[in-house]
């Protein structure tokens, strides 16, 4: 691994776990120091995050850990709705049977992890999580779908979301992977879709709780 990836990822699952807290300025010196490595990777890791909605960066004022309000979360959630069911729908044209294995495996053991212990290893879900999200993007064949979802947030912003789920909605998410792959073994698009969507839908809920809903003010 790249030292620059290297500082990515710890800078990343610093952020995430809550030792850089939201609007907490980044000096390159400082982590660069706390990292073990040099300036260079650190302020390349800062350009990186910024591109996935963790750091807020610029030449000018330097870093800081972003701070997220409900209507950007909202764009966030609403974007990789629309990305990732697409990307499930044409996956399920496309899946192979080595394909399906793979899905398959990192689905069970999402909900191994989910069931250990009661809640599981939240950071090492993620992992499993990530991989299992960023290979259906690439199983759908699309270089652009895969690039805008990984251009909108990375994946890793719903750490946060696992984080504020119940055990019960945390169960509840893992098995909607279970179900993803059944989906796609069956070749059904409209069911990946569908599936892929409650999935998230449930996710922006555990984060943002109910959308507020209109009231009818007539007599």
């Amino acid at each position: 691994m790249a030292q620059f990836e290297d500082a990515v990822d710890r800078l990343r699952r610093g952020i995430l776990d809550g030792r850089y807290p939201p609007g907490a300025k980044l000096s390159a010196a400082s982590v660069a120091e706390a990292l073990g490595m040099s300036r260079t990777p650190v302020r390349e890791a800062f350009r990186i995050l910024s591109k996935e909605g963790l750091v807020e960066f610029s030449s000018n004022r330097g870093a800081r850990v972003a701070i997220l309000d409900s209507s950007e979360l909202e764009s966030i959630f609403e974007t990789r709705v629309a990305l990732e069911g697409t990307a499930c729908r044409i996956a399920a044209d496309h899946v192979t049977l080595a394909d399906l294995a793979e899905l398959q495996a990192l689905a069970e053991e999402i909900l191994q992890l989910t069931t250990a212990d009661g809640a599981g290893n939240i950071a090492l879900i993620e992992q499993v999580n990530t991989r299992f999200h960023a290979r259906i993007a690439e199983i759908a064949g699309s270089g652009a779908l895969s690039a805008a979802m990984s251009g909108t947030v990375h994946a890793a912003i719903l750490t946060r979301t696992r984080q504020a789920y119940e055990p019960e909605a945390r169960l509840r998410s893992a098995h909607h992977h279970i179900e993803i792959v059944a989906a796609l073994r069956a070749g059904d698009g409209q069911w990946a879709q569908a599936v892929m969507t409650s999935h998230l839908l449930a996710a922006r809920f555990a984060l943002l709780g109910a959308r507020r809903v209109p009231t009818d003010s007539a007599d």
